[in-house]
């Protein structure tokens, strides 16, 4: 069905790209919010990455059309549909178009529909799950709203949208600077964790986990987090 190049993996990851495990590890190591949402990816097996280009749905879809518009190529499209599981508010021609305009994924706080179009298309698109019907509600006519809400957190322009086969977490814009690094430093560690217990040392020996218990015996204060930080932090957990 699409005729368009496939944009969706070559305009947004970060080098290499994050995974939302580690994007939330380092949030909650900064002490910020770490607002993450459990919606299910059609295409599994992608990561998305990219500035949120947010609106809140009122029942038509001109103001998503609006919004595609205006976004830049790699930003993530972030529907705000309250949730609603009476309707599906992204169908095939409106992903179809996203994905012609070179964005990065869309996320959907409510339901998608056309759901093997979506998957040729191959736009990555996150929700809470399938629905046939449209909406059906006659929308009042207003500006597109720039921002979408899920789960009480408020999503703006700006902000950074990282979504994987595990959800989608929102990075707010003044703590990306900080976070970002620190997600890819994390990751880079996990993955050099695992690659050396591919090769034979077992995560107990790489976090000498025998002498943890020893010092915790000496003192039950002292947790595994002391003991990773007096190495020098060179393990995650």
């Amino acid at each position: 069905m699409s005729d368009a190049p496939d944009l969706s993996t070559a305009l947004h990851l970060a080098e290499p790209a994050l995974a939302t495990g580690p994007v939330v590890d380092a949030l909650v190591r900064l002490r910020v919010p770490a607002p993450a949402f459990a919606l299910r990816p059609v295409l599994p097996g992608r990561i998305v990455q990219g500035p949120a280009a947010p609106v809140t749905h009122l029942g038509s879809v001109d103001v998503i059309l609006e919004i595609i518009g205006e976004a830049p190529p790699g930003a993530v499209l972030v529907v705000d549909n309250g949730g609603r599981d009476d309707e599906a508010c992204v169908g095939d021609l409106l992903a179809l178009e996203a994905h012609r305009a070179g964005l990065a994924g869309i996320v959907i706080d409510g339901f998608h529909r056309d759901t093997a179009q979506l998957v040729e298309i191959g736009i990555p698109v996150f929700s809470r799950g399938a629905f046939p019907r449209g909406p059906v509600r006659i929308p009042p006519a207003a500006p597109a709203m720039r921002t979408a809400t899920i789960g009480g957190t408020t999503i703006r322009p700006g902000d950074t949208i990282v979504a994987d086969d595990d959800g989608v977490v929102v990075v707010a814009a003044e703590h990306a600077e900080d976070a970002l690094p620190l997600a890819a430093r994390i990751q880079a560690t996990e993955q050099a964790q695992a690659d050396r217990m591919r090769a034979g040392s077992s995560l107990r020996e790489q976090l000498a986990f025998d002498e943890y218990l020893a010092l915790r015996a000496e003192n039950p204060g002292y947790s595994l987090r002391d003991h990773l930080a007096a190495r020098g932090g060179a393990i995650e957990t």
